[in-house]
């Protein structure tokens, strides 16, 4: 995995230089591409992923729905469809962009592409990274913050789609 090549992006996602993965993850000055998606049934709840026991970041806690590199030469599109396929099976979606933002911790810089998708299920995802998924009520994420069972990206990220459902009203109750 370490060879993967990544696009090195400006604030504004545009492609000014490639690097390795193992490079990009060691350096929080090489801001890279990731989508994330939000997955939501008709009830609004939040499907999440607990990351497998083997990841290198955040294992065994709760996690975004979906979420991945942008791989260098495709689009946001692109790899948005590739991590639903590879991370839970789903074919198509009825998923709608939300916003973006720039995650930086010490050792990575994120530009995050983020997207809703309405799906009611079922999920096929592989047990190598993924221990389970299910639904969660928002309310019961929020009891979750802070306590360790959630993944510091998510926490912000759940935070982030929490200020656009309320500036915005609620997810869709419909695949319309």
């Amino acid at each position: 995995m370490g060879g993967e090549m990544l696009e090195i992006v400006d604030g504004e996602g545009r492609v000014i230089g490639r690097a390795p993965r193992s490079e990009i993850h060691g350096d929080n000055r090489l801001l890279h591409r990731v989508v994330h998606v939000m997955v939501v049934n008709s009830s609004g709840d939040i499907l999440l992923q607990k990351r497998a026991m083997s990841k290198d970041v955040a294992p065994g806690r709760w996690d975004t729905s979906v979420g991945g590199h942008v791989d260098a030469g495709e689009t946001v599109e692109y790899a948005l469809r590739r991590e639903m396929r590879e991370e839970l099976g789903i074919e198509g979606g009825d998923t709608r962009f939300m916003y973006t933002y720039i995650h930086s911790n010490p050792y990575e810089s994120e530009l995050v592409y983020s997207y809703e998708c309405l799906h009611e299920g079922p999920f096929d995802f592989s047990r190598e990274e993924i221990e389970e998924v299910r639904f969660w009520p928002i309310e019961e994420i929020e009891e979750a913050l802070g306590r360790g069972v959630l993944s510091d990206n998510f926490e912000e990220e759940f935070r982030r789609y929490l200020d656009f459902l309320r500036g915005r009203g609620t997810p869709r109750k419909d695949p319309g």
